[in-house]
């Protein structure tokens, strides 16, 4: 199979915060990427922008080092790796000031894309949006790319939201999450509409349960402080498990563009039913021989901050009707898995008699590690001795299908960036979607902050609280293992 690189028009990228962490991890070595998988025109410009005082050396050392650090492939190659900083180049801005803004309007030309990348606190996206217009640096055609979190509950998106929108149009933001940007999640999609096989199961008639996994099995380390402002609701569920509960849930649109997907996705968040608080559990890593506690990872003894949230909710459309989806994501698990299992129903009446191991089918989508897809199916057990049913794996992992491309895949950011420079927003969250997604969330916060629930301890290493067994058990229901 050959690998299809589809090169983009010439653009200049300005990357605030283009020194800080995210920068260096995510956003630089992704671009190395894209530039050595044959992505990036000749005309193609990265400009670094930071407070800092950096000669053009010292940034591109700085990219070098990021490149070596957390790039893959290309990495070890100096003529790519030369090639790369030809198109970088670095300038410093005051954020909250006017030094250093004519020297970027000097580097930015007006006859390619032009994208700004907002890789800083929420707190500075207005003054960088002010200085943008007031030097003339931004356009009605340029584009601004910014980083969760988007607020804090709904009226601090509303707040973000309005003060984006007092520069730019909603077709010139991109919220990005870089959930949407894996591979896994966007062949979701392709295993949903592309194939007649599920969709017409995908309803609440055959599908018995889903649920949504995404575990750690590190703690809040070194962002204790700010972790413990937002918590597992804030930090996953309210964005990134509400992205995946939209894809599993939205109907087919009309088509693959950016405003039908997004329209579709919004009929799902506002369809979600209020959450009673006996489906939900919250919980707290415990401490452990080498391991501090959350309490000591936080720094705050008294927090009631949870590292853990399972939960229970319902979709109500024609569509889910009466189909639990369970979510689940926590800190210090015994292991780190993101998936989505699609649990179908039993036949509605077995041939084959009594078969008490029989598990039925499950559509088990990996979004990491070893990204996949994976279908469990009943067969007969080979040999004599009767009709015995196993249930066994269709399993297709990316590395093993795709061997040599599988490698090549972009990640999420890399392909994120990529659609920024392409102007397809299909993978972004508009405004609407994100307020909607508050306007779920804020209720179910104040009811367990004004009740003043306490999260459950569990064990480093263990799969949760006990408590997060039951919201499945009572139900004759199963959590799956949280397994590599």
């Amino acid at each position: 199979m050959a690998s299809r690189v589809i090169p983009v028009d010439p653009f200049d990228l300005v990357i605030f915060g283009g020194t800080g962490d995210l920068a260096r991890r995510k956003i630089l070595p992704g671009l190395y990427r894209r530039f050595w998988a044959g992505q990036f025109p000749g005309g193609a410009r990265i400009v670094g922008a930071s407070r800092k005082d950096m000669s053009q050396d010292e940034f591109r050392s700085f990219v070098r080092d990021a490149i070596a650090s957390y790039a893959i492939e290309g990495a070890d190659d100096p003529d790519c790796i030369a090639g790369f900083l030809n198109h970088v180049t670095y300038v410093a801005v005051d954020a909250m000031g006017d030094a250093g803004w004519d020297n970027l309007k000097a580097m930015v030309r007006t006859d390619v894309v032009r994208a700004f990348y907002f890789s800083v606190a929420p707190g500075l996206f207005g003054p960088l949006a002010k200085r943008l217009h007031r030097f003339s640096i931004a356009s009605s055609s340029c584009r601004v790319v910014v980083e969760k979190p988007f607020g804090h509950d709904l009226q601090s998106a509303r707040t973000l939201n309005q003060t984006l929108a007092n520069y730019f149009d909603e077709a010139q933001i991109y919220r990005i999450d870089h959930y949407l940007g894996k591979e896994t999640v966007q062949n979701l999609m392709a295993v949903r509409f592309g194939n007649i096989l599920f969709e017409p199961l995908w309803n609440a008639q055959f599908v018995d349960h889903i649920q949504i996994t995404v575990a750690e099995t590190v703690g809040v380390g070194g962002r204790g402080a700010y972790y413990d402002k937002s918590g597992a609701m804030r930090d996953m569920v309210q964005n990134h498990l509400m992205q995946l509960v939209c894809l599993i849930a939205m109907e087919p649109p009309h088509c693959f563009e950016p405003d039908a997907v997004r329209d579709e996705k919004l009929k799902v968040i506002r369809a979600l039913d209020a959450v009673d608080p006996g489906d939900i559990v919250r919980g707290q890593y415990a401490g452990a021989e080498g391991i501090d506690s959350y309490l000591t990872d936080s720094e705050n003894p008294a927090s009631l901050t949870e590292s853990f949230l399972a939960m229970k909710l319902h979709v109500s459309n024609w569509r889910w009707k009466g189909t639990p989806f369970y979510l689940r994501t926590g800190k210090r698990l015994k292991a780190r898995t993101s998936e989505i299992a699609v649990v179908f129903k039993d036949p509605p009446h077995s041939i084959f008699g009594e078969q008490p191991d029989r598990r039925g089918n499950v559509l088990v989508i990996r979004l990491q590690p070893n990204e996949g897809i994976n279908l469990r199916v009943t067969i007969k057990e080979p040999g004599p001795g009767g009709m015995r049913l196993i249930e066994v794996p269709l399993d297709m992992s990316f590395a093993e299908a795709l061997g040599k491309e599988a490698s090549q895949v972009a990640d999420a950011y890399e392909r994120l960036i990529m659609d920024v420079i392409r102007g397809n927003q299909t993978l972004f969250m508009r405004g609407d979607e994100v307020e909607a997604a508050w306007a779920w969330t804020d209720p179910l916060i104040e009811g367990w902050t004004r009740r003043g629930d306490r999260p459950r301890t569990y064990q480093p290493g263990s799969a949760g609280p006990e408590e997060a067994l039951m919201l499945l058990f009572r139900e004759n229901r199963r959590w799956r293992e949280i397994a590599e």
